[in-house]
């Protein structure tokens, strides 16, 4: 099995859905950069080059395990992964990081950001890839909770939800939402209201009664993306689950694994890693 890291083309180009706080801002702001939680470093090294005219797309390479200090085993558990690369951007539009592109819009088709399912995953028929309704992602939550997010979302200017999901040979179920907003302002807004209520143990997933941060993930550095990961503390039944929030200027993403006996350390590192590079 190959690691996968992105790269983008040499000269750097010009490369969219709950309630909104009261005061909440109405212009796009320039994000705060806070202090990344990150995935092991070896899933995610990203070199930021550029592209040339609106089809500029970032492609994920292969890196032999060998290549890695450390990794030079058979197997570690990561899964494999199909060849990546960044979606074609519509003319003139640019990269959301990009100079003169202030608002950290992501112009590409959100559909096209979406992490796709790794070899030998069955495809959940419900999250596959597309356009997805606000319902899915409440989907996620405790009944209880959806409620004041539905609403929250519904007062934030939402544009777009698309989601993917798979189940692995071993039973690992993961989720992927990806939530456009019409601004990086309601993005941010959005992102410290579910980590202030992830802090008080509210709002967490469903069937998760106790949180703890993620420690493993650390180290991976996406530029301009916030990392928070998330697992479920024991004891915790028969199922475990980890989830992380990725905020990346206009865009909120949650991934979510849960599997029987226990999840995974390095599928999950992994797959929130190339999730962030993407968005990235």
């Amino acid at each position: 099995m190959t690691e996968q890291i992105l790269t983008e083309p040499e000269v750097l180009v010009p490369a969219e859905p709950g309630p909104a706080p009261a005061q909440a801002p109405a212009q796009p702001k320039k994000s705060r950069r806070p202090l990344l939680l990150g995935i092991a470093r070896w899933t995610a090294a990203v070199l930021v080059c550029g592209g040339v005219g609106a089809g500029a797309a970032m492609g994920i390479t292969a890196m032999e395990r060998t290549d890695v200090p450390g990794l030079a085993t058979e197997s570690d558990g990561r899964w494999e992964y199909p060849e990546l690369a960044l979606p074609a951007l519509p003319e003139g539009a640019l990269r959301p990081y990009s100079d003169g592109n202030d608002g950290e819009i992501h112009h590409a088709d959100l559909r096209k950001l979406l992490l796709p399912a790794p070899v030998g995953a069955t495809a959940d028929p419900k999250l596959n890839g597309g356009w997805a309704g606000t319902d899915s992602y409440l989907a996620l939550l405790k009944e209880k909770d959806r409620g004041a997010v539905k609403e929250y979302l519904a007062d934030s200017a939402l544009r777009h939800v698309a989601a993917r999901g798979w189940t692995t040979p071993d039973g690992t179920r993961t989720q992927i939402h990806l939530l456009r907003f019409s601004s990086v302002a309601y993005a941010e807004a959005y992102k410290d209201e579910t980590m202030g209520e992830v802090a008080q143990f509210g709002r967490l997933p469903l069937g998760v009664e106790v949180s703890k941060i993620d420690t493993s993930v650390q180290d991976v550095d996406v530029p301009n993306l916030s990392i928070y990961a998330y697992g479920e503390e024991k004891p915790y039944g028969p199922e475990q689950t980890r989830w992380a929030y990725i905020q990346a200027g206009d865009t909120f993403a949650v991934v979510t694994q849960t599997r029987k006996g226990g999840t995974l350390t390095v599928p999950f590192q992994q797959t929130v890693a190339l999730q962030a590079q993407l968005l990235g």
